[in-house]
């Protein structure tokens, strides 16, 4: 595989690209649409596009693709129809894009952007235009069981596309939990069972779960794993069963970043935090947890980082691996580096805005 040699970041003020040196440095290359917030930047591996999803405070949701990532053309954001409603008597309109995602290899162009208020956007002709998926839309709990988990309305933070067949889809939402189409997004059904939701009446209710994140194993796509807010959570059967696998008696627990290594479906870290209101570094101090067992034991990792990190915390895209490779980013804007599967790490720095996402390309 080629090493990954740019390091996309989205942050408060701007999409930040770092660029991997020949001798083996990570340098701050260029600022993309300095002082715009960016909430997501990636590269679609198949078409080469760059993609910068925005989240301006005065004109809205904005999209931006590039071929370059210099030249910059700005396409029509995600709009949900007229009529459309969020509840009844509550108009549908894009708030946030928060999830992106590219079809396989043989779908090249085909994209998928997630909003809040919980809408699932579909483009065929590579951002050209972009379709509301009516089968996820229509779903009979969207109206009456989604709601907002520290957002407004429930939101799409994670799409993930199946590499061995272009028509399995999963979805994440905050607060719905995990939806399964195999049909192309035609039809969705909850895959929720096992995850639990402390801060509802049932905490075992088959919609109103909070994951997080959800990834996929790149080496296994059956295994899937999810930072929820009860805690980490990993499924071995494609999402029909979850299973908790949080360090009852360690830090791996509350967070919101999750990565799975390349090669091992049974390896993977999560940077925590301290849960619900109070949202500041685990013993005001920063760590990250690897398993390298599916969950059955943790370790804890700070070399390098600092011990005196009250208010670092790791937002759902903010944590990504490319090999050995690791890197996540802070809210306070400082940007972590390890390479050697998070046991020591390096600070890259400690000068950036809010980091909202981090990306290896």
């Amino acid at each position: 595989m080629e090493p990954k040699k740019q390091l996309l970041l989205g942050t408060r003020k701007g999409l930040v690209v770092y660029h991997l040196q020949e001798d083996g440095s990570w340098q701050y290359q260029r600022t993309e649409f300095i002082g715009i917030p960016v909430s997501l930047a990636t590269i679609d591996p198949h078409t080469g596009t760059w993609w910068a999803l925005q989240d301006h405070g005065h004109w809205g949701c904005k999209i931006h693709r590039s071929q370059d990532g210099k030249t910059w053309e700005e396409l029509e954001a995600p709009k949900y129809p007229e009529g459309e409603e969020v509840k009844d008597g509550e108009a549908a309109a894009t708030n946030y894009l928060w999830a992106f995602a590219h079809g396989s290899a043989n779908q090249k162009g085909k994209v998928y952007v997630g909003t809040e208020p919980g809408g699932l956007f579909v483009s065929e002709d590579n951002g050209d235009h972009f379709g509301l998926n009516r089968g996820l839309w229509d779903q009979p709990t969207r109206k009456t069981q989604w709601f907002g988990g520290g957002r407004n309305n429930a939101g799409i933070h994670s799409v993930l596309v199946d590499p061995r067949d272009q028509d399995h889809l999963y979805i994440g939402i905050s607060c719905a939990g995990v939806y399964e189409s195999t049909d192309g997004a035609t039809t969705w059904q909850v895959r929720n069972k096992g995850l639990k939701a402390d801060f509802l009446p049932d905490e075992d209710a088959e919609v109103g779960q909070d994951p997080h994140l959800v990834v996929m194993s790149p080496s296994n796509p059956d295994v899937l794993w999810q930072q929820n807010h009860c805690g980490i959570f990993m499924s071995r059967d494609g999402g029909k069963l979850w299973k908790d696998v949080t360090d009852k008696n360690g830090p791996a627990n509350f967070g919101f970043a999750i990565a799975v290594d390349e090669r091992n479906p049974e390896v993977a870290w999560v940077v925590p935090g301290v849960s619900d209101m109070v949202r500041v570094a685990v013993d005001e101090a920063l760590c990250v947890c690897r398993t390298d067992d599916g969950g059955a034991t943790w370790q804890t990792f700070n070399s390098g980082l600092p011990q005196n990190a009250v208010f670092d915390i790791t937002y759902r895209h903010g944590l990504d691996i490319t090999g050995d490779t690791l890197a996540f980013g802070t809210t306070t804007g400082n940007l972590y580096l390890s390479e050697n599967r998070g046991e020591h790490w390096q600070t890259i720095s400690n000068n950036l805005p809010m980091i909202h996402s981090v990306e290896f390309a």
